[in-house]
């Protein structure tokens, strides 16, 4: 189990930097979604932080395996106010990718307690 935590944290963790670095360097894509979603171009630098913090976390949780959960944990619920927000607004092409992304992060709560 603790090798397939590595292998999908390994991967969401890919997922997650690519997508904070978007957040950073604000492409028109990006900029033109967050004005559908109502959000404030001020939120983007939290939203790549919590990002972060959540790579740093699932990395981390590799030799410690608490905060591997919390990160899974935090991750999961920052998707979930993903999803419902583009549902908020009724974006429904949106939601699906953040509904994965905290899909994913759940599996990761699971796969990283399994292995305490």
């Amino acid at each position: 189990m603790f090798i397939a935590y590595a292998v999908v944290a390994a991967l969401m963790s890919a997922v997650l930097l690519a997508s904070a670095g978007a957040k950073f360097t604000r492409p028109k894509r990006l900029v033109d979604q967050m004005s559908t979603l109502a959000l404030p171009f001020g939120m983007l630098p939290f939203l790549g932080a919590a990002q972060i913090a959540g790579v740093a976390g699932l990395v981390v949780g590799l030799w410690w395996g608490p905060l591997g959960i919390a990160a899974a944990v935090g991750l999961t619920l920052y998707f979930i106010g993903a999803v419902t927000t583009h549902l908020h607004v009724s974006d429904f092409k949106g939601a699906p990718p953040a509904a994965v992304l905290a899909i994913v992060a759940a599996v990761l709560i699971g796969l990283r307690a399994a292995t305490l």
